[in-house]
């Protein structure tokens, strides 16, 4: 079986004794491919040489995370787009909106987001969207930026309803589910019951939300066999269908065939 994690921050420091065999280990059980979503600037050049290193394996995506967008967001999108003239990316991610932690620069996360929405129409790429407490503001910025062109990409860690996933999946994009939808009483199981397998992607979004049996530890793609077992049983099915079905939908989405 073959499987993709579409979304691990595999050059974040939490990996940096280890780095290497935490790829290999996830080769070795069939996640072959790892998508890397940026965060800012600084994160730049660490992916890409990760990425370097495991050509093959590991995969790049350019972009300014929401979290990340200050005062000086128009310096980081500067050099986003520059990076976008020179090197090759899977996707643009992840961006979107976060209302989370903090509601200061709605303005202009949400000014942010609408650029590199335009960036993936201008280099023909898929968005990697990060959507928490903003749902809403984040289907405005999309709603107004579509100029009726259809989307294609992936809401990263589905945030929402099952209603909500059917929202998103008819304006184009594909739900990440991770290891969220292991825990006790998790919202997101309802969404994977209700959408078909079609318009899911695993992924881990490592080193963050370890799936059960491994929560509380780092979290990394070799995990993608938890979360994978966990939507066949929803689904009943086998595990063989969960993994053809979401590594198809992810090579055609990031064209990694």
């Amino acid at each position: 079986m073959e499987f993709i994690d579409t979304h691990a921050h595999l050059f974040l420091p939490e990996y940096d004794e280890d780095q290497p065999m935490v790829i290999k280990r996830a080769i070795e059980a069939g996640i072959d491919k790892m998508l890397l979503p940026n965060i800012d600037e600084a994160s730049i050049v660490p992916m890409l040489e990760l990425c370097k290193a495991f050509p093959a394996n590991c995969f790049p995506m350019i972009g300014l995370h929401p979290t990340s967008v200050k005062d000086d967001y128009q310096e980081h999108l500067r050099t986003i787009e520059k990076y976008l003239q020179t090197h090759t990316f899977v996707a643009i991610g992840e961006i979107g909106m976060d209302l989370y932690w903090d509601k200061t620069y709605l303005a202009q996360q949400s000014e942010a987001f609408a650029f590199q929405v335009g960036l993936a129409r201008k280099y023909s790429l898929p968005l990697v969207i990060h959507s928490r407490d903003a749902y809403a503001e984040t289907i405005e910025v999309l709603n107004r930026e579509s100029r009726n062109l259809p989307y294609s990409g992936v809401f990263h860690s589905f945030p929402g309803n099952a209603e909500q996933a059917k929202e998103v999946i008819a304006l184009g994009f594909k739900i990440g589910i991770n290891g969220v939808v292991t825990f006790k009483n998790s919202k997101i199981v309802d969404v994977v019951r209700k959408i078909p397998i079609e318009h899911i992607l695993l992924e881990t979004d490592a080193p963050y939300l370890t799936p059960v049996p491994k929560r509380g530890q780092r979290n990394e793609p070799y995990y993608i066999l938890n979360i994978a077992e966990k939507i066949a049983e929803i689904k009943q099915t086998s595990l063989a269908k969960v993994a053809q079905i979401t590594t198809q939908s992810a090579k055609t989405l990031f064209k990694l065939n």
